[in-house]
C-alpha cells in the first residue's frame, strides 16, 4: 500500500511539474501593445503648437513616442527585414536593354533561388500582347537563363546589374538588364 501512495504522489508531482513546464512566458513586447482592459486610456501628447513641414524628418506633432508606439514600429520593421530576407538578388522592377535602346519592362520575383515574373514590351506599348508572364528562369553554370515573348535571354552578373545575350526572331545581340527603381532601404 505503502508503495502505490508513493507511486500516486510521485506521479501527482510529475504532473505537476510538466504542467508548469507547458506555461510560455509571457511576450513583452505584446504585454505593451495589449494593455490590461482595467488600464486608464492614453493621456494625450503634447503637441508642439506649430506645423510640421515634410522636409522636417526629424519631427512629428506629437510628443514624444510611447513605448506601445516604439514596440510597434519595432515589430514592423522587424517583419519587413524578415519578408526581405526571403527575396533573392533579382527581386523587383529591371529594364532589358539592347542596342542602346530599352526593349522590356521586367518584374521579377527572387524566391528560394527561383526567379520568375512578367514582361512588357516597351517597343510596343498599348498592344494587347505585348505583355506577359517569364517562364521560370533555368539556371546553368553562373547564368540565368530566361524565356519570354519569344525570346531567350542568358545574363550572368555585371557591375551595377546584370548583363548578357538577347536572342529574339533568330538575332543574337548584346543585353544588359538594369534595376528601374533603387531597392528600399534595409531596415535598422
Amino acid at each position: 500500500m505503502r508503495g502505490r501512495v508513493g507511486s500516486l504522489v510521485a506521479l501527482a508531482t510529475l504532473a505537476a511539474t510538466a504542467a508548469q513546464a507547458q506555461v510560455a512566458e509571457p511576450d513583452a513586447i505584446d504585454a505593451l501593445l495589449r494593455p490590461p482592459v482595467e488600464a486608464a486610456p492614453p493621456e494625450p501628447r503634447p503637441s508642439s503648437g506649430r506645423p510640421v513641414f515634410i522636409h522636417e524628418t526629424g519631427r512629428t506633432p506629437d510628443g514624444p513616442a510611447s513605448a506601445a508606439d516604439l514596440a510597434y514600429d519595432g515589430r514592423l520593421r522587424t517583419s519587413a527585414a524578415s519578408a526581405r530576407g526571403f527575396q533573392g538578388p533579382l527581386e523587383g522592377g529591371w529594364t532589358l536593354s539592347a542596342g542602346g535602346r530599352d526593349l522590356f519592362a521586367l518584374q521579377l520575383v527572387d524566391r528560394a533561388g527561383g526567379v520568375e515574373g512578367a514582361w512588357r514590351d516597351l517597343r510596343r506599348p498599348g498592344a494587347l500582347d505585348a505583355s506577359g508572364l517569364v517562364e521560370p528562369a533555368e539556371r546553368t553554370g553562373g547564368d540565368l537563363v530566361f524565356r519570354f515573348a519569344g525570346a531567350v535571354l542568358v545574363l550572368r552578373t555585371a557591375e551595377g546589374g546584370w548583363s548578357g545575350e538577347l536572342t529574339e526572331a533568330g538575332r543574337t545581340e548584346a543585353a544588359r538588364l538594369l534595376r528601374r527603381a533603387p531597392t528600399p532601404p534595409s531596415a535598422p
